[in-house]
C-alpha cells in the first residue's frame, strides 16, 4: 500500500512539474529557432521561384518552415560573370526558416532595387 502511495505521489509530482512547464515551452520555441538560418544567399531565379511558390510554402502549419527550391532548374537564363576579386557565394537551395523569418524574406526580395545577381546574401538575424 506504502508503494502504492508513493508511486501516486511521484506521478502526480511528475505531472504537475511537466504542466508548469508548458506554457513556456511555447514562447522559448518562437524566441529562437535553432536549426532556422541566420542568412541566406540566392539569386534571382531563385528569388523568383521563392516568391512563385511562397503561397504554397507559407501554408504549412508549422513554426519553423523547410524551404525547398531544388527542382528550380535553371531556365535557360545566362548567369552575369563572376566578378575577377571575388567568386560569388553559392545560393542556398533548402534552408529552414521560422515562420516570422519567411514573411521578412518575402518583404526583403520584393524591395525595389534590390540587386540579387550573381548572388545576394540575405540576412534574417533581424527578422526574428
Amino acid at each position: 500500500m506504502r508503494t502504492l502511495v508513493r508511486t501516486n505521489v511521484h506521478y502526480w509530482l511528475g505531472a504537475g512539474l511537466l504542466l508548469a512547464a508548458l506554457p513556456l515551452a511555447p514562447a522559448r520555441a518562437e524566441e529562437s529557432c535553432g536549426l532556422c538560418a541566420k542568412q541566406i544567399v540566392t539569386n534571382s531565379e531563385l528569388a523568383g521561384c521563392f516568391l512563385d511558390q511562397y503561397d504554397q510554402i507559407a501554408k504549412t502549419g508549422n513554426e519553423a518552415v523547410v524551404v525547398d527550391l531544388s527542382n528550380c532548374a535553371s531556365r535557360g537564363v545566362v548567369e552575369a560573370l563572376p566578378s575577377p576579386n571575388k567568386a560569388p557565394a553559392e545560393p542556398d537551395v533548402q534552408f529552414m526558416i521560422s515562420r516570422p523569418q519567411l514573411d521578412c524574406l518575402k518583404r526583403k526580395l520584393e524591395a525595389p532595387g534590390i540587386v540579387l545577381d550573381p548572388t545576394a546574401t540575405i540576412d534574417l538575424d533581424s527578422c526574428r
